[in-house]
């Protein structure tokens, strides 16, 4: 019978300070594990287009470890892509993620396993003690996360926090588009039941300033209107061209007779008909991104 293994999925762009740490703190985790419970294990670390010694750091570690695997991307690409690419080539009964910022600890590998082994499909950490400023990431997050939950259906508490585990075919199913990591593991169809939550202790980046800004809220709302039309994203990407551009025709005779006669009621008609076209639109181009990422796939990877 073969050995069951696990692997360990770490998108890094522009993390040259933080490679060794991450790293040496995976690894001795994975050793544990491996002592305790018998798995063997795969370190992937996915290079999604760094510019400064992300990348070599890496090939130096890797001539001295043969567990660790690199997949360099042909350009930056973004997190989602990266995730995509170490699921699509992980080769572990268990995937594991997490940032490769120095934020995450890796000993919470040993509770999402656990959870894992109880018969969850998917097990997620949600931070504790953020280390994080309140105003441009907590209530943002606190926001987004409330949302998310509440149109998924998926009562999963912090969406953003990268610590998670699959059972190895969950993350295989989706090409995830750029933008819709931030609703795992609800992008993957998995039921409300089969998702276990673990507590996980926040820590301050290591070295480095972080990827993220306050516009992401922005970008969470806006691939979250079009995630309720994913199920059947081929029919709805063209149902959402055609009312797109209804509403631009019914915009034109719509202004004219309101600079004929101006009332409060036609200038509604007017901002309401402008504002259906606009998310009408938002929505097609969301779900023409989804529909193109699922036939074409989201990266470019060459495994060094």
């Amino acid at each position: 019978m073969n050995q069951r293994l696990i692997s360990i999925v770490i998108p890094m762009h522009n993390e040259e300070g933080n490679v060794d740490l991450v790293y040496k703190e995976v690894k001795a985790v994975c050793e544990e594990i491996k002592a305790e419970k018998g798995y063997d294990y795969e370190i992937i670390f996915v290079n999604d287009g760094s510019t400064d010694g992300t990348l070599e750091k890496l090939k130096a570690i890797k001539i001295m470890d043969s567990k660790l695997r690199i997949l360099n991307m042909d350009r930056n690409r973004g997190e989602a892509a990266g995730l995509t690419a170490g699921f699509q080539l992980a080769r572990g009964d268990y995937i594991f993620s997490m940032d490769g910022d120095g934020q995450n600890d890796p000993k919470y590998f040993k509770d999402l396993l656990a959870k894992l082994e109880e018969g969850y499909l998917v097990a997620t950490g949600y931070r504790l003690k953020r280390k994080e400023p309140l105003f441009t990431r907590k209530i943002p997050s606190f926001i987004a996360n409330r949302i998310i939950a509440l149109v998924t259906g998926i009562k999963v508490r912090d969406n953003g926090c990268s610590l998670k585990g699959y059972v190895a075919e969950i993350p295989k199913r989706v090409q995830i588009p750029h933008g819709f990591h931030r609703f795992l593991p609800a992008l993957f169809g998995v039921k409300n039941e089969e998702v276990a939550e673990i507590p996980v202790i926040d820590r301050k980046r290591h070295w480095g300033r972080s990827h993220y800004g306050l516009k992401r809220t922005f970008e969470v709302l806006r691939e979250l209107i079009t995630f309720p039309f994913l199920k059947k994203a081929d029919f709805y990407e063209k149902f959402f061209k055609v009312w797109a551009g209804l509403h631009l025709i019914l915009l034109l005779p719509c202004g004219i007779w309101l600079l004929i006669n101006p009332t409060f009621l036609k200038a509604g008609l007017f901002v309401a008909l402008l504002l259906g076209a606009f998310v009408s639109y938002v929505i097609h181009k969301n779900l023409r991104r989804f529909n193109l990422a699922q036939k074409e796939g989201v990266f470019k990877v060459e495994e060094l």
